[in-house]
Order: structure tokens, then C-alpha cells, then sequence
């Protein structure tokens, strides 16, 4: 219509908009298959769905004879949901980044390991139980005022994430485990605030003139608000 300033292009403009909606239309709908040793490929579909501002509603896991094939169904969710949920689930009171993160961890075991009908909350407790737990666990006991469990959690699933990507295919818990305490945990400051020593009585200094230039009725005192 004319309308557009500064030399912009309709044309660019509209084909831009139009890639945008099919990237995301395909981010939202498509369905992934690849081998079962790939399956930190899930977490890397997740992701691309978090930075797209959407989250897990339902997924679903399933092993063909060539490989296994994904099925995510992505929902928008408001402010705070998934504190909330995890919460409800597992009684962990956390961050809502936080939560989401061990929240899609949680969602992709139970694609997994979940028995066909099994309620959200005793797949929950099995997560927490089987997962979450023997990972916070197995920190040293000189490591764990680093962090608080639940930023431990989500950092061992980033470092999985990072491993697998480097190594092009899943790397076992254990594993992960064991590298992360080695590599990154024991390189951290303790998360705790480091407080100065208990505040004690100061003592100022005393502060003398030199005989020439004392005052004539003899007085050596001097006022410490003068020196400021």
C-alpha cells in the first residue's frame, strides 16, 4: 500500500514471514525418528521448543525396527505453571527455570519407563526416587554447599546434554555424574554468601601535636572531627 518508510522491502518482509511461520510450524508438528543411542536429540528438541516459548503438553517414545520415533506435543502454559506442577509432584520448591528443566526430564522419563496407565504421580515419585535423588546423593559431602539440589540437577542434565552432542550419542547417568563433580562442581565457589567476621570494638587512633605547635594554655588535644 505504500505505507512501509525507510526503504524497506514488502516483498523480503512478507517471504520473511512466511519462512518464520513454517519453521515454526514445523518446530511445533514435526515428528522425529532416529536410533535409540541418540536420545539426547530429545532434550535438544526441548530446548528448541523452550526458546520458542513453548512447553511439553504430552510426549510419547516410541522403538520401530530402524530406531525410535519421537512425538512432542508442545502447549503454551502460563507464568508460574511449572513450579506449580513440580511441586504438586514431587514437592521440590524451586526456581520456574528451574522446575521446567526437571520438569521435561521428568516428562521423558516417563515416555520412557512409564507402564501404559500409570498415574503422573507415582511415575513422579519413581523419577525422584530413581533419578533425581541418587544424583543429588552421590555429591560429596565436602561438595554440597556449592549449590542447592535442584540447580545440581539441572546442571548434571546441561553437562549430559553437552556430552552426548560432543560424543554423538547418549552418555550413561553414572558417567555424567562423575564428570561433572570432576570438571565443573569442585571449580565452583560455595554458593553460600561469605560473611566478614563479627563486627568488634574499633579503636582510633590518638592523635598528639608536636610541641611547636601546641595552643598557648599548654593543651596538646585535638578534635578528630577536624582531620575528616
Amino acid at each position: 500500500g505504500g505505507r512501509l518508510e525507510g526503504g524497506i522491502d514488502a516483498v523480503a518482509v512478507a517471504d520473511g514471514i512466511l519462512s518464520s511461520y513454517r519453521s515454526l510450524w514445523a518446530a511445533l508438528t514435526d515428528q522425529e525418528s532416529f536410533s535409540a543411542s541418540e536420545s539426547w536429540r530429545i532434550t535438544e528438541r526441548v530446548h528448541k521448543l523452550n526458546a520458542l516459548g513453548f512447553d511439553i503438553g504430552e510426549m510419547s517414545i516410541s522403538t520401530t525396527g530402524d530406531g525410535t520415533r519421537v512425538a512432542i506435543r508442545p502447549k503454551v502454559v502460563d507464568a508460574g505453571h511449572h513450579q506449580r506442577r513440580l511441586l504438586r509432584l514431587t514437592g521440590l520448591d524451586v526456581e520456574e527455570n528451574q522446575a521446567r528443566r526437571l520438569l521435561n526430564d521428568l516428562d521423558e522419563f516417563r515416555a520412557r519407563a512409564a507402564r501404559p496407565g500409570q498415574d503422573e504421580d507415582m511415575v513422579a515419585h519413581e523419577w525422584l526416587t530413581r533419578i533425581f535423588e541418587p544424583v543429588v546423593t552421590s555429591i560429596p559431602f565436602d561438595l554440597r554447599a556449592k549449590l542447592e539440589p535442584a540447580e545440581v540437577f539441572h546442571q548434571v542434565l546441561e553437562h549430559r546434554w553437552y556430552m552426548s552432542q560432543a560424543r554423538g550419542a547418549s552418555v550413561p547417568l553414572a558417567e555424567v555424574v562423575s564428570s561433572y563433580i570432576d570438571d565443573v562442581l569442585r571449580h565452583r565457589r560455595d554458593e553460600a554468601t561469605v560473611m566478614g567476621p563479627p563486627t568488634e570494638t574499633m579503636s582510633l587512633p590518638v592523635i598528639r601535636l608536636n610541641d611547636d605547635d601546641e595552643d598557648d594554655d599548654g593543651s596538646d588535644e585535638i578534635d578528630w572531627r577536624d582531620l575528616v
